[in-house]
């Protein structure tokens, strides 16, 4: 999320340009009410990834497979380096969530060997019950 300040904002400009000043605070204003959400975007991305591996689970093509396993890594990899001392969610949570990337590259790992729709079950119902999480948290 932009941390910027709207007081920031105005020092910066000339306040000669009032129309253009008020338009910018208008747009920022607007982007902020997008962006104050983080945690739906969040959530969208995990189902988006969990309904990538639900359809090659029902339809498993050999490079769909891999491709859509690896998307979901991708995305649990960036959940793994987010969980640093400086992030707001408290410790235990953080911990909570590095072992699930960790079982989720495990799990990865394993459905990428054995090429086995069923071993998808989990990792779509970590991404689903995830994202349900963050949704809910409104």
């Amino acid at each position: 999320m932009l941390m910027l300040n709207q007081n920031n904002i105005m020092d910066q400009t000339n306040s000669n340009n009032s129309g253009a000043i008020s338009r910018s605070r208008a747009a920022y204003q607007s982007s902020q009410k997008v962006l104050e959400k983080k945690e739906d975007t969040d959530a969208m991305v995990l189902m988006i990834a969990a309904d990538k591996l639900n359809d090659v689970k029902k339809n498993p093509d050999e490079n769909i497979f891999e491709e859509a396993l690896l998307y979901n890594q991708a995305i649990w990899t960036v959940i793994q380096s987010e969980m640093t001392e400086e992030h707001p969610l408290p410790v235990e949570i953080k911990a909570n969530m590095i072992s699930l990337s960790l079982f989720i590259d495990k799990q990865t790992n394993k459905a990428i060997g054995s090429r086995d729709p069923l071993m998808l079950d989990s990792l779509i119902n970590i991404n689903r019950n995830i994202a349900t999480g963050l949704m809910h948290q409104r």
